[in-house]
């Protein structure tokens, strides 16, 4: 329970550092960068392997790059309802999920060698 509450707050510190780093994207608070980061892990685990599935061959004809498209599509969903969020537009939304991801990655990685 511990690993996953210290995922969560990781990941609203990345949406935080998202938020500071690409233009177009904004946070109000860390509160608020919780809600995004709880939002965005539930349709990461819910909604994303049925939009990649559904959309497999174009992932195979671009060897797993539209993924990136899926992710920034996401990010953009994820700000529409969740006030204190925005996303300009799509490629502030590819940017920012490409450093979402970035972000994910280090998180990851650094708390598989902590465990």
């Amino acid at each position: 329970m511990l690993y996953l509450i210290l995922r969560w707050i990781l990941n609203a510190l990345g949406v935080m550092i998202v938020a500071y780093l690409i233009p177009g994207i904004t946070v109000s608070n860390f509160y608020t960068a919780l809600v995004v980061a709880l939002v965005l892990g539930i349709l990461n685990a819910l909604v994303r392997p049925i939009l990649i599935f559904l959309t497999l061959p174009i992932n195979i004809l671009t060897l797993g790059l539209f993924t990136l498209v899926i992710n920034a599509l996401l990010l953009w969903f994820v700000s529409s309802f969740v006030k204190g969020f925005a996303v300009a537009g799509f490629g502030a939304a590819f940017w920012g999920a490409l450093a979402l991801w970035l972000v994910g990655w280090l998180t990851n990685s650094l708390l598989k060698e902590s465990i």
